[in-house]
């Protein structure tokens, strides 16, 4: 509030606009004198590159003119007396050139010639119209591999697969022929038909009686229920006795 103004004064009912509070002075540590002291202490000047290792030119090895051209060899005094070449030899001339010998070549080579074998064409194959020419022998065209003593062998790795392929084979045919005679049909004798028969009819008997023990009134749930279940077992003991009773051959399956 302005002391100038007091409460009342109506300029204090006008909102005034906020005034940001000054900033603190920023934090400066104590030791950065020190610390700045003892980084200039472990720096030497132009530790990174170092200081320039050649001489210094001296001023008064300026460049001059026609310093970087080549410079030609220095000339030689001609002599008249120097000794020279050996004359080229004249056409009558015979010199001597090493070892000589009286073999006669020409006659030599076409006496080879006319006794010699003449050479066999080297085989070739044209897999073009227009004449393109391959070699026979690495195209694979030639037998050579009829050839070696094992051709024709099977190899040991294939024998040895196809014994262990057949006992794999034998192992699970045997597999099949043991499972299909557990899962062979067995048929049931006279006595054993009889017997389940009797079961039954014994066990509809039983039903049946309890069925007729029920109350007249069906008038709950459970009730409905147990009737309803009841029901259901005598009409499957029914059907169970009917297929006995018509087929007297009957055959059960091993599990």
């Amino acid at each position: 509030m302005d002391p100038t103004c007091p409460s009342e004064c109506i300029y204090n009912l006008i909102p005034s606009d906020l005034k940001e509070p000054p900033q603190p002075p920023r934090y400066i540590s104590i030791f950065k004198a020190t610390v700045k002291d003892d980084m200039q202490k472990a720096k030497t000047a132009m530790k990174t590159m170092g200081p320039a290792k050649v001489e210094i030119p001296s001023p008064k090895d300026f460049l001059k003119k026609h310093s970087k051209e080549k410079t030609l060899p220095p000339k030689k005094k001609f002599d008249r007396n120097m000794p020279k070449k050996p004359a080229v030899p004249l056409r009558t001339d015979h010199p001597v050139m090493g070892i000589q010998s009286g073999k006669n070549f020409i006659n030599t080579n076409a006496a080879d010639v006319i006794m010699g074998v003449a050479k066999k064409p080297k085989p070739i194959y044209v897999d073009k119209r227009t004449g393109d020419k391959h070699d026979v022998e690495p195209s694979g065209l030639v037998p050579k591999y009829i050839n070696k003593k094992d051709y024709g062998v099977t190899p040991e790795y294939i024998c040895r697969r196809n014994e262990e392929l057949k006992k794999a084979q034998e192992e699970y045919d045997r597999y099949i022929q043991e499972n299909l005679k557990k899962a062979a049909m067995k048929r049931l004798s006279d006595e054993e038909r009889e017997a389940v028969l009797q079961g039954l009819k014994k066990n509809w008997e039983e039903v049946h009686k309890e069925f007729q023990s029920l109350s007249v009134f069906i008038d709950s749930i459970p009730k409905k229920i147990r009737k309803q279940r009841l029901e259901e077992e005598m009409k499957q003991l029914e059907h169970d006795i009917g297929v006995i009773e018509k087929h007297k051959i009957i055959y059960i399956a091993n599990k």
